[in-house]
């Protein structure tokens, strides 16, 4: 029996759009998965370090040990002070050690995410930022962006992804918003199936993620928060905090500082502590946590904690406890996790790159 032709033409219409769909469906292991990672930090950011310093302080044998720990995959911080010169010309050896970061990583199994940390004009811990009050440094974080990926465009989407800024600070988070829309909007055009990492506004907090307003019909997209909940726990005597004054003992689970211990404090220090102490516990933790799991589920996207980590200046009883609660709460949620860091100022490892154990083993532990 044969077909009338406007029957066929509908079919071959519908079969035509069905191999399209199919073909555009990713395939396993074309997705960019993540589970427990660290972050390479100090190194391409937020470090003096140059020539042949910055060339020994991180090789493929640091990349080849994250791996052998059980880590899945590394978060690359980089500075635009780093990659660009103050004229906007590319600085060629930094990029050499990312293409090299990126390389060495792919040869260890490890998937990578170039993490835009800091730029010169926005500072996440600067008292204002040029970012937010001039469109030009708006359009010039497009223009690096693109830049970026020019450089990064040729390596696979299941090995690497983009961070488009670490802990944006707007006073008005739609200004945040805005920004995230154009330089999403802007690497689309040339990498629409790459994965996008973007976290809310103020230090990509859980509190502001009902704020943010994630790109629609984006299913490339990670969320990602920063956890450093209470701070008296992870930045306890940390110099560059407000807290640093506070050398007193620290508790968890339960009251964290009592009142007694901060008699004779700094008003600053203060007010830095009471604003960040309190009965903190595994549950009251992973309450801390709520706003963002609710965004991602709404969406249906995948949640990513890209920072988090103990000053190692508390005793071990207590930090290795507060390290497998949060790593409990992250793998019950199916939250991806990224230590910071690697080596610095929260390392996972010692002396020689050798793990610090067992921190290494409550990190990676599936």
């Amino acid at each position: 029996m044969m077909l009338p032709k406007s029957m066929v033409y509908v079919i071959l219409i519908l079969f035509g759009v069905s191999m399209i769909s199919c073909s555009q469906l990713k395939q396993p292991g074309e997705e960019f998965t993540i589970r427990s990672g660290v972050n390479v930090s100090h190194w391409l950011s937020q470090s003096g370090k140059r020539g042949e310093a910055r060339l020994n302080y991180i090789t493929k044998a640091d990349f080849d040990t994250i791996a052998a720990m059980g880590f899945d995959h590394v978060r690359i911080p980089v500075d635009e002070e780093q990659l660009w010169d103050s004229l906007g010309t590319k600085e060629a050896e930094a990029f050499e050690l990312l293409h090299n970061a990126l390389t060495w990583a792919a040869e260890a199994n490890l998937r990578a995410i170039v993490d835009m940390h800091i730029i010169r004009s926005h500072y996440f811990i600067a008292e204002s930022n040029a970012l937010w009050t001039d469109s030009a440094e708006q359009d010039k974080l497009v223009d690096l962006w693109m830049q970026l990926s020019d450089e990064l465009k040729q390596y696979p989407n299941n090995l690497v992804a983009y961070e488009i800024l670490n802990e944006a600070v707007a006073d008005d988070p739609e200004d945040w918003n805005n920004l995230v829309a154009k330089v999403v909007a802007a690497i689309r055009v040339r990498e629409p199936e790459r994965t996008i990492v973007i976290g809310s506004n103020r230090w990509q907090i859980a509190d502001t993620f009902p704020q943010l307003k994630v790109p629609e019909n984006d299913s490339n997209i990670i969320l990602s928060f920063h956890f450093y909940t209470p701070m008296p726990i992870t930045h306890h005597k940390a110099s560059w905090t407000a807290i640093a004054e506070y050398s007193g003992p620290v508790h968890y689970p339960g009251q964290v500082i009592e009142p007694k211990d901060m008699q004779g404090l700094s008003e600053k220090a203060l007010a830095m502590l009471e604003w960040s102490n309190g009965y903190f516990t595994k549950d009251s933790l992973e309450k801390v946590m709520m706003p963002a799991m609710k965004v991602a589920q709404e969406k249906n996207l995948p949640l990513f904690c890209g920072e988090f980590g103990v000053y190692p200046t508390i005793d071990d009883s207590i930090r290795l406890q507060y390290y497998k609660d949060l790593c409990d709460i992250f793998k019950r949620n199916n939250i991806a996790y990224c230590h910071w860091c690697y080596k610095g100022d929260f390392p996972v490892v010692g002396e020689n790159s050798t793990p610090q154990q067992p921190l290494a083993s409550i990190l990676t532990a599936k």
